[in-house]
C-alpha cells in the first residue's frame, strides 16, 4: 500500500488519471496541453496571414509579371558522385512601367527560381513609356558582348523581340517596340545591355523640368501644331 500510495502523485503528476480532488489539476493540465496545440494552430495561422500582408505589402498590392528566362544546370564531381546545382534568370514586373530582373542559384529549381524572383522584386526599375504603350525614344544598350537596339514603334505594331528581351517587354507593359540584338545570345549579357537601354529613356515631362520650361515649348519646336493637346496627354 505504501508503495501504491508513493507511486500515486507521480502517475497523477504524469498526466494519468487522478481522483476528484486532483482532476482539476489534471484538467488544467490536459487542457492546456489540448489549448496550446490549439494555440499553435492559431499561432500558425497568424503566421500564415502576417505572411500574406507582408508579401502584399512588398508588392504595394499589386499583381506581379513573373517569366522565367532561363535556368542553368552546373555539375560538381565530389568523391561520392555528382553534386547538382540550378541558377534561375527571372524577370519581375507589373506591366505599367516598372521591371527588374534577378537570379538566384540552389541545389533545387524551385528554390533558385523563389531566390531569383525576390532579387528582382527588390531591384524593380520604373521606366517612362509613351502612352502606356512604347517607348518615348530609341535607345541601345551595350554589356559584355551584347548590343541591343530599342525603337519606339506605332500602334499595333506588336513586340518584335526574341528570347529574353520579349520578357522584358511583356513583364514592363510595352505593347509596341522593335529591337535588334547583335552579339551574344548569352542571356543573361541581353538581359542587363536591354536594361541598360531602358534606364537611358527619358520622357519629355523629366527633360522640361530639368531645363525649366513647358512641356508644350519642347514639342513646339518641331514644329507640332498640337503642342499643347500632346502636352496634356502626356503623364511621364
Amino acid at each position: 500500500m505504501a508503495d501504491e500510495l508513493n507511486q500515486a502523485p507521480e502517475a497523477t503528476g504524469a498526466g494519468f488519471e487522478a481522483p476528484e480532488g486532483g482532476d482539476n489539476q489534471g484538467g488544467r493540465g490536459r487542457r492546456g496541453r489540448g489549448g496550446g496545440d490549439r494555440g499553435g494552430r492559431g499561432r500558425d495561422g497568424r503566421g500564415r496571414r502576417d505572411d500574406r500582408n507582408a508579401r502584399g505589402g512588398e508588392e504595394g498590392g499589386e499583381e506581379l509579371i513573373e517569366k522565367l528566362v532561363h535556368i542553368n544546370r552546373v555539375s560538381k564531381t565530389v568523391k561520392g558522385g555528382k553534386r547538382f546545382g540550378f541558377a534561375a534568370l527571372v524577370v519581375v514586373g507589373d506591366g505599367k512601367g516598372r521591371v527588374g530582373f534577378g537570379h538566384g542559384k540552389a541545389r533545387e529549381v524551385p528554390e533558385a527560381i523563389s531566390k531569383a524572383t525576390a532579387s528582382a522584386k527588390k531591384k524593380m526599375v520604373r521606366i517612362p513609356l509613351k502612352e502606356g504603350r512604347t517607348l518615348h525614344h530609341d535607345g541601345n544598350g551595350h554589356f559584355g558582348a551584347g548590343k541591343v537596339t530599342l525603337r519606339s514603334a506605332p500602334q499595333g505594331t506588336g513586340i518584335i523581340a526574341g528570347g529574353p528581351m520579349r520578357a522584358v517587354f511583356e513583364s514592363l507593359g510595352v505593347a509596341d517596340v522593335v529591337t535588334k540584338s547583335v552579339g551574344t545570345s548569352n542571356p543573361y549579357n541581353m538581359i542587363r545591355a536591354t536594361f541598360e537601354a531602358l534606364t537611358e529613356q527619358t520622357s519629355p515631362k523629366s527633360v522640361a523640368q530639368r531645363r525649366g520650361k513647358k512641356i508644350a515649348d519642347l514639342l513646339g519646336r518641331g514644329g507640332s501644331q498640337t503642342a499643347e493637346a500632346d502636352a496634356a496627354a502626356i503623364t511621364e
